[in-house]
């Protein structure tokens, strides 16, 4: 699992401004989509959608990890969007979330997926470096943010 080779510059946003769990998500497959062009982007936001279906991807103190498989990937993408104002996205613990980090994982790599969400959970769980996040003056400084703690990450 290398979490920075699944991230890139133009799928990591800071200071967005959406009001809803749909449109934020609707966003992040737009995003994914740009980087997937063989993926509909109503394909990836259905994988996103399926799985909130399940249960709420909010893991609390303001952090969401949606996330979902796809047919005819073969590489798999993060894309970690900060919210300017907090999204009810009905969190764990009932908190509104403004730090998403979406994870679209090829279809057939159960182990990948599971790494990976391992791995962003264990990056997102310090809170200093969650606090960083969301005080990011702009999208190239979250970027070169996330690159320094997915190395880190890698290394525990």
């Amino acid at each position: 699992m290398n979490l920075s080779s699944m991230l890139s510059e133009d799928c990591t946003k800071s200071a967005v401004l959406f009001n809803s769990k749909k449109r934020i998500l609707e966003y992040i497959a737009e995003l994914a989509h740009q980087r997937l062009p063989e993926v509909p982007e109503y394909n990836i936001l259905e994988a996103l959608m399926s799985r909130e279906k399940l249960g709420s991807t909010g893991i609390g103190g303001g952090i969401a990890i949606p996330h979902g498989k796809l047919k005819n990937v073969t590489t798999p993408l993060l894309v970690f969007v900060v919210s300017k104002d907090p999204i009810q996205f009905d969190a764990i613990d009932n908190q509104a979330v403004d730090i998403f980090c979406a994870i679209l994982i090829p279809e057939n790599q159960c182990q990948t997926h599971l790494s990976t969400l391992s791995g962003i959970a264990r990056m997102l769980s310090q809170k200093d470096f969650t606090k960083k996040i969301r005080h990011s003056a702009n999208s190239h400084d979250l970027y070169q943010l996330l690159m320094v703690g997915a190395e880190q990450a890698m290394a525990k």
